[in-house]
């Protein structure tokens, strides 16, 4: 067979012959998963978004984990030391789900009022907690509320932690009987990137997140954790605020016909609002027990 000249034409027509070809390639890939898909693929190639969940372990942190490991979905939960105390093997089942796992501090008082030699306290019995139960002591914490400074981030390096606020607050805990307001603040604000503040200690939340996950992928987006998102934190450092930023307007939303329903037999009420901290007037929450 005579072979084909090497003129600029041919080259031409073999650049897009290969591309049209490996376009078929990733195709049937993706739909015989012979090939690696988007949401395996780096957050510097595709969308990525945290979504993180405070104040656990509780009781409706099961049903959570099953939501996202259906959806191959990651998630940071940034524990209570004294829940974990107190429920060892809820811990252990998010480890085990996969899930990255930060520190809530021991009791969830306001980092900033409590006396300042009770500050390193907060820190380690959360982390004797946490690794007691799961094995691995949290580089990650995230003070309640939000609340921190200057004398609580140099106690954080010293246990070799970053703090981890977040971008997106979409307010469950106020909203956890009217979750249309909390779906608002998220198609509203979340854009590549974000950081979302969730608590799974309602089962609002959770309803929300198993309805509000096929919108985040079919816009494209890859679910991980805050490590995933933002790489290693040095300690002592600080990422995020307490508020929300500009709205993004990012999303699109789907037909509701797209949306799963919500299982038949219903979630538990919602969580009460009870105090978290044994410290006297250092609920950081207020009545509603915030972030």
């Amino acid at each position: 067979m005579r072979k084909q000249a090497d003129t600029q034409t041919w080259r031409y027509w073999r650049t897009v012959i290969g591309i049209v070809v490996a376009g078929a390639v990733l195709v049937v890939g993706g739909l015989t998963g012979r090939v690696t898909r988007a949401d395996n693929l780096s957050c510097a190639v595709v969308k990525c978004v945290a979504l993180t969940f405070d104040d656990g372990p509780g009781p409706y942190t099961d049903r959570l984990l099953h939501i996202l490991t259906e959806n191959n979905a990651k998630a940071t939960f940034f524990l209570i030391g004294n829940k974990v105390a107190a429920n060892p093997a809820g811990a252990q089942r998010i480890a085990d789900a996969g899930m990255e796992i930060g520190s809530h501090t021991w009791e969830h008082p306001n980092m900033t009022t409590i006396p300042p030699a009770e500050i390193a306290g907060q820190f380690s019995r959360a982390n004797d907690a946490i690794a007691a139960a799961t094995g691995r002591t949290p580089t990650l914490y995230r003070p309640a509320g939000g609340l921190s400074n200057d004398a609580v981030r140099e106690a954080a390096s010293r246990f070799g932690q970053a703090e981890i606020l977040w971008d997106v607050i979409p307010f469950d805990w106020a909203n956890d009987s009217d979750t249309g307001a909390t779906r608002y603040m998220l198609m509203t604000y979340i854009k590549p990137g974000s950081v979302v503040l969730f608590h799974d200690t309602y089962s609002s939340t959770v309803d929300l997140v198993y309805q509000f996950i096929p919108v985040l992928k079919a816009n494209g987006y890859r679910l991980v954790t805050v490590s995933e998102l933002l790489g290693p934190r040095a300690p002592g450092s600080s990422y995020g605020g307490r508020e929300n930023g500009p709205p993004a307007n990012e999303l699109h939303d789907i037909p509701p016909g797209q949306i799963p329903g919500l299982p038949n037999t219903p979630s538990p009420t919602p969580m009460p609002n009870l105090v978290i901290t044994d410290i006297p007037g250092q609920n950081s929450g207020g009545p509603n027990n915030g972030a």
